[in-house]
């Protein structure tokens, strides 16, 4: 007899939980063959198994809800109740979001994760500001040089447009007397076509993604630096979830989170070598081009620092300690 009152009760609970049932609209910027957007729907399914069905997320792949540049405000406003992007499009608002994407800052998976760890508290207390709450944060594989021609000095980029996807990027081009363009990874096919962009610094993943092969000949690994998406969700619509609902969420966080730093440190040579395959040349850089990368990265971040708040230097100070 207990048995089965143990069986009806847990069958009222899951009846309970599937009559609340809530689905979340997720936007993200990139689509579903990218490792971010997959570690994505696995984080998905397994709030959505966790909770019994209790929370489903509803992921919108490649920017087809919100543009990428939209994605943050619309979580802020509720448009969304979660959302990704890339950390380092916040840096306008405030330094320490693009710390990351500093040039020859931190150019390693391992580099990254001190940087994440000295970095993550100011940034969950700056988003705290918006109404926000950072869940997770992946990598991209370090940056590496696209070009149609062997880039051997510094010298050799100037005059090229130059994609660009966030003010250091910019900053970076005006430095190396290129021409920044500001263009979506999304649209990068379409810009080497039309000769809107002639080179870029992206990662192995990006380049794959883009199909590189068709409008570019070298790829050097420069591993200029190692940026960051997160994923965000809006204050007020966690806080309205159950407590059980809420701990499921954050135990798929932290699970995507490890998952979404091994999928990146797998990612890189393997994206690598399909580049090589489809007939990209892979080009280690010179010691004359390294160098000329060291001294522009090291005049961005003087640059850096005397723009940035006291919360971007506390990080990039916390970093340099570890």
């Amino acid at each position: 007899m207990l048995k089965f009152a143990s069986i009806f009760a847990v069958g009222m609970g899951l009846t309970a939980m599937s009559a609340t049932a809530e689905t979340w609209d997720m936007p993200t910027p990139y689509g579903d063959s990218v490792f971010h957007t997959m570690n994505i729907h696995e984080f998905a399914k397994d709030v959505d198994a966790a909770t019994n069905g209790g929370l489903k997320i509803t992921v919108h792949s490649a920017g087809s809800l919100f543009p990428h540049g939209e994605i943050k405000n619309a979580v802020r406003s509720g448009q969304a109740p979660m959302g990704e992007f890339f950390l380092s499009t916040l840096s306008n608002e405030d330094l320490a979001y693009g710390i990351d994407s500093q040039p020859l800052v931190a150019t390693s998976i391992d580099d990254a994760a001190h940087l994440w760890a000295a970095q993550k508290p100011v940034v969950t207390e700056l988003l705290a500001k918006q109404g926000l709450m950072p869940l997770f944060s992946v990598p991209w594989p370090a940056q590496g040089l696209y070009t149609n021609k062997e880039i051997n000095t510094v010298e050799d980029l100037a005059g090229l447009r130059f994609r660009s996807y966030n003010a250091a990027l910019e900053e970076f081009a005006t430095l190396v007397r290129a021409a920044p363009t500001q263009v979506e990874a999304s649209d990068i096919a379409q810009a080497f076509a039309t000769g809107q962009v002639e080179a870029m610094i992206t990662s192995p993943s990006t380049g794959v993604s883009s199909t590189a092969w068709d409008f570019v000949k070298f790829y050097t690994s420069i591993d200029a630096w190692v940026p960051k998406n997160i994923v965000v969700v809006n204050k007020r619509a966690f806080d309205r979830l159950s407590a059980d609902a809420q701990q499921a969420v954050m135990n798929a966080a932290a699970v995507a989170e490890q998952r979404g730093w091994d999928m990146s440190k797998a990612e890189a040579a393997e994206k690598i070598q399909i580049m090589q395959d489809n007939g990209i040349t892979i080009v280690t850089p010179s010691a004359d081009l390294s160098a000329g990368l060291q001294t522009v990265g090291a005049e961005m971040l003087e640059n850096w620092k005397a723009n940035a708040s006291q919360d971007a230097l506390s990080v990039l100070s916390s970093y340099q300690q570890k």
